[in-house]
């Protein structure tokens, strides 16, 4: 990605993810980073980021959007993650 707002490194969350940002009258698709992160000192909450490749957006500017979680928050978004991942693989398994 050019002209990158998050820093990406060996440590990031998800490197390369396909994303799409929709508007009232526009959808983009683009690659996308995910990353969480909490403070190194006094970690009092973690921070989820996404950021769309902006050299694939023709609608947006360069831009990544943030949510600050606590980490009762952050332990429902896993809980409901893995609640859909195993719907997910059940259906792929039956349609093996």
């Amino acid at each position: 990605m050019a002209d990158r707002i998050m820093r990406v490194n060996a440590y990031t969350t998800l490197d390369l993810l396909d994303g799409t940002a929709e508007g009232h009258d526009f959808t983009d698709e683009a690659y996308a980073t995910l990353n969480v992160t909490a403070p190194l000192r006094n970690p009092d909450h973690l921070t989820l980021q996404l950021e769309l490749d902006n050299t694939q957006l023709s609608n947006l500017p360069a831009h990544a959007d943030t949510v600050t979680l606590t980490p009762e928050q952050a332990r429902t978004l896993a809980a409901e993650l893995e609640e859909h991942a195993q719907t997910v693989e059940a259906h792929l398994a039956d349609a093996e």
